[in-house]
């Protein structure tokens, strides 16, 4: 059976998150729906990250394995073209046959998240649910530089969802980078793996740095303080897209060609 892999695009906003529910809509669900409707085959896909409700995603990957060996192209257009009569906001910008070693979830070794917040006094008209509208003005510089307290590998308990199932709350931190551009804040992260809610409540608590509630100090002492109850505000999940993952060369080469030089991203194993 070849194993595809699928790079995929979505609006989260309309879906419970990637993984199945029992009684909501998830991105999995209606990519493994189109699957069959194309080929007659029920299958089971695997993601690089399991995106938490409303999040969205500009660069998952996934794998399937179908019986028949159809050409990349034919995957993809077809799947797109189910996709687009149930009127889900997902494509699948590229599909291609690999090894069957390659693990969408396992073989990655990194993910990388973007977090954007409109930062003026006026809500969007054109982008609501793809962002976080915080109408105080932010200080993006000064949340930069508190930024890197959090860099580095640390126990990161409160930045940690009380559902988190992870059997550790310690990550290491490769990035963590505020920039504004007009009225746009962009916060961008990077990390082998991420607890759950870990990306929102840090940019939240970055947001309390930003209006001037908190120091760095201030993020540094909840930091240390391992404890839930130190988080600031959690940030909606608007602003929070999965942007790219990464892949060592030998997992993301097709079965039929050599691979491409990866690209770096951030990690995560549960929703950030």
């Amino acid at each position: 059976m070849p194993r595809f892999r699928l790079d995929i695009e979505y609006d989260g906003s309309q879906f419970a998150g990637w993984q199945h529910q029992a009684d909501q809509p998830s991105v999995q669900q209606a990519i493994e729906q189109a699957i069959e409707k194309f080929c007659g085959e029920a299958v089971r896909i695997r993601a690089a990250g399991r995106t938490d409700a409303g999040v969205h995603a500009t660069a998952q990957v996934a794998h399937v394995d179908l019986a028949k060996a159809w050409t990349g192209d034919k995957v993809r257009d077809a799947v797109n073209a189910h996709l687009q009569a149930a009127g889900a906001r997902i494509a699948i910008l590229k599909a291609a046959v690999v090894a069957d070693g390659f693990d969408a979830r396992f073989s990655a070794t990194g993910r990388h998240y973007l977090y954007r917040i409109l930062n003026r006094r006026a809500p969007s008209a054109l982008e609501k649910g793809k962002v976080w509208w915080v109408p105080k003005r932010l200080d993006a510089e000064a949340m930069h530089e508190a930024a890197k307290v959090l860099l580095g590998r640390h126990d990161f308990t409160t930045f940690r969802s009380t559902q988190c199932q992870a059997e550790s709350p310690v990550r290491t931190l490769d990035r963590l980078d505020v920039t504004r551009a007009g009225d746009l804040i962009e916060v961008r992260t990077s990390a082998r793996s991420f607890l759950h809610n870990q990306v929102r409540s840090m940019v939240g608590s970055l947001r309390r740095v930003g209006d001037g509630s908190w120091s760095a100090a201030d993020l540094k002492a909840a930091l240390e303080a391992r404890d839930r109850a130190a988080c600031g505000q959690v940030a909606p999940p608007d602003g929070l897209f999965l942007v790219g993952v990464d892949y060592p060369a030998v997992a993301e080469g097709h079965a039929d060609q050599p691979a491409p030089p990866s690209v770096r991203s951030s990690d995560q194993l549960a929703p950030p």
